[in-house]
């Protein structure tokens, strides 16, 4: 039964600074307990910034201080970070620590609500799943949240749960869709959903580009029958939870979505 700790907060366009957050944050994390920290999509740098040119691959000098932190503390950290692809880069999120360092590159891009990611961003082709303490974590960013099959099939992976860190766009209702998104992937897929957000900029009083998504908080963690079993509110906070596996178990032996699908 792992405890996951989710570190929402904002960060800014400067990646040193960033890595120093990861650090704070990630002692907090493990002082409470905490065996997987979690940090939101775009820990590296938040959107509204060029990012090709901090696209660093994953044993870069970036990602490589972020192992040192997880190694540190005897932890799996997971950060949204940017990787190199050509002219364009992958929107990541880096998993190390606990023997692992591996990345999953966002598959579905936020090409929605007026933003185009793809223009700078290439999708990921492939799922990802990382095992903690005999519990299989499925991985999952931001935008994947609106595609219910990515998260059945890490389910049909033997996920018992899936970590969604996020940089949700704010605007009319979209703190609305966060939740009920989130709580519907958990039911549709009988898996826990710890989605972690960047805090709102607004609130923390962070200098962000006001035409990218930059989050809104509310990072919320969702049973596998669709109930929230945390949350948070709009301003920088560190959420730790406790989480049973066997609940997942339960929840799809009991609405039978998985084996019933037809299409």
């Amino acid at each position: 039964m792992p405890r996951i700790a989710l570190c929402q907060l904002t960060s800014g366009a400067d990646p040193a600074a960033n890595l120093d957050l990861v650090r704070e944050w990630t002692a907090r994390a493990a002082a409470d307990g905490a065996q997987v920290v979690v940090f939101p999509e775009a820990t590296m740098a938040g959107f509204g910034v060029p990012l090709g040119p901090l696209a660093e691959p994953l044993d870069g000098p970036w990602a490589s201080a972020v192992a040192s932190v997880a190694a540190e503390h005897g932890v799996l950290v997971v950060a949204g970070m940017f990787t190199p692809d050509g002219d364009r880069v992958r929107n990541t999120l880096l998993v190390t620590g606990l023997g692992e360092h591996l990345g999953y590159d966002k598959i579905h891009l936020y090409d929605a609500f007026g933003f185009k990611e793809s223009k700078t961003v290439a999708p990921g082709e492939s799922i990802a799943t990382v095992t903690v303490n005999d519990t299989v974590l499925g991985l999952a960013t931001c935008y994947d949240v609106r595609f219910p099959e990515l998260f059945q099939k890490l389910a049909g992976e033997g996920a018992a749960a899936v970590l969604l860190p996020a940089s949700w766009g704010a605007g009319e209702g979209k703190r609305e869709q966060w939740e009920l998104l989130v709580r519907a992937r958990a039911l549709d897929s009988g898996s826990w959903v710890l989605a972690c957000d960047q805090a709102d900029p607004a609130v923390t009083g962070v200098t962000v580009n006001p035409k990218a998504p930059t989050g809104i908080g509310y990072s919320t963690v969702a049973d596998p029958f669709g109930r929230v079993h945390a949350q948070l509110g709009a301003d920088a906070d560190l959420l730790v939870v406790d989480i049973d596996p066997a609940l997942s178990t339960t929840s799809r032996e009991a609405t039978a979505v998985l084996p019933n699908r037809r299409l």
